[in-house]
């Protein structure tokens, strides 16, 4: 009968044995908590979160229910930009420390080493590759020795990682291995023929991961060596041909993130580009309403546009006139600016603007406060009397700054007598150079 009563306390150990989700941040002060999500095709989906100690540690664990695939730990804010991912295979606990200086290390689980691995051997056999061709070197036998030592690491990874969810990333990275010697131009070539053909689009652990981001990246701003729009475009156009035709979400996901990286380098013939001929009817067939508002915001607000019309008021002999900005007749000129009283960058910079005026005469500013509440802007607009105020409350949802596209405080539009846009500096320094041009 004791040993039914042990068989019967055993039981429960091994059903709800746990595994966990164990780091370690470098240094600690720089870290509060740890939020964990799953990682899926559609998005992330949260899981659980953790504070991190004073040593820097913190331990989520891991129940039954907590099915294998890619998750995502978010470290800071925003957190797009801070987050990493990692693989759970369901079978053991993940353990790991990272420092923005030094990066991430896993120090427990076979998946992540393995792939953390491979990427760092693969990483020292592409660094001798390039350094074979920057050196002009015509050696037959180092290349071949270079190439058969790149085949070797793939093929013993691929191995190795049999039957591990690791092993997708792995073959999906398959390199491009000549088989005879190539000068560098054709194995370039080769390089960008081929640096898709492992990938498949419709794989959902690929989907999940930042891989496929990655790649397509790597391929439309690394493969070539000049750097035209029409060479970003034929490397967008390629891109979507190996996408399937019945991947559409994943489609309209790549796309997107393409279209913004093109956005924040500030080149809108490719952006727009990418929109027309792909991204606007992507959205409207997956019913993408945000997106869609987007691209077409970001193109009403393009350099050589008419800029948004919005209600505003001026003083006119004692007297407060309600107009419009498209009915303004003051200025040759005029300086949109989206800026808030609890914004530290606005508060140093509108000074500097005021400064401005004194030896622009023919500019006349628009200041437009987004502001969760009146009375901290009130107290702030009398120091800029010459100003044009208008206040935008409700901040990031006024429609005033959802219609110009505003994302960030401060943000400057410049436009002529007419109201068309004549430039977007991007600070207060970019100002100053259009203002001397004109």
């Amino acid at each position: 009968m004791r040993y039914l009563y042990v068989f019967f306390l055993l039981i429960p150990l091994s059903m709800f044995s746990q595994h966990s989700i164990n780091g370690t941040f470098e240094p600690a002060s720089d870290y509060t908590y740890a939020f964990l999500y799953h990682a899926t095709p559609s998005g992330s989906n949260y899981v659980d979160r953790a504070k991190i100690e004073e040593n820097g540690k913190f331990t989520i664990a891991l129940d039954s229910s907590i099915t294998s695939g890619i998750y995502k730990i978010v470290y800071a804010l925003p957190p797009e930009e801070n987050n990493f991912n990692l693989i759970y295979n369901g079978k053991e606990s993940v353990s790991f420390t990272f420092s923005i200086e030094k990066g991430l290390e896993f120090t427990d689980s076979n998946e992540n080493k393995l792939w953390s691995s491979y990427t760092n051997s693969m990483e020292m056999v592409n660094r001798t590759i390039s350094n074979y061709y920057t050196q002009k070197n015509i050696d037959k036998k180092g290349f071949h020795d270079i190439f058969k030592t790149l085949k070797d690491t793939q093929i013993a990874f691929e191995e190795a990682s049999e039957g591990t969810l690791a092993s997708t990333f792995i073959k999906a990275n398959t390199p491009y291995i000549p088989e005879v010697y190539e000068d560098v131009s054709t194995y370039s070539s080769n390089l960008k023929h081929t640096f898709l053909s492992h990938v498949d689009f419709s794989d959902e652990l690929l989907q999940s991961s930042d891989f496929l981001v990655d790649r397509v990246l790597a391929y439309i701003f690394g493969m070539s060596p000049n750097t035209t729009n029409d060479t970003y475009k034929a490397n967008v156009d390629y891109v979507v041909t190996k996408i399937s035709e019945g991947d559409l979400n994943i489609k309209t996901m790549l796309l997107e993130m393409v279209w913004s990286r093109f956005k924040d380098i500030d080149n809108p013939e490719v952006a727009n580009y990418i929109s027309d001929t792909y991204l606007m009817e992507l959205s409207k067939i997956g019913n993408y309403i945000s997106l869609t508002e987007g691209i077409e915001t970001y193109q009403k607000n393009q350099i050589g546009r008419k800029a948004q019309n919005f209600d505003l008021a001026i003083s006119k002999n004692d007297e407060t006139i309600a107009t419009t900005l498209h009915d303004l007749e003051i200025a040759e000129q005029y300086l949109v600016i989206f800026w808030s009283s609890t914004c530290g960058h606005c508060l140093d910079e509108l000074p500097k603007v005021k400064m401005i005026l004194a030896s622009n005469p023919n500019l006349k500013v628009v200041a437009i406060g987004l502001e969760d509440e009146a009375e901290s802007w009130q107290k702030s607009i009398s120091e800029y009397p010459d100003f044009i105020h208008v206040l935008g409350l409700e901040k990031w949802d006024n429609p005033i700054s959802n219609a110009y596209g505003v994302e960030a405080t401060p943000t400057y539009v410049l436009l002529d007598k007419n109201k068309t846009i004549l430039a977007k500096p991007y600070d207060f320094e970019a100002l100053e150079k259009v203002l001397k041009k004109k």
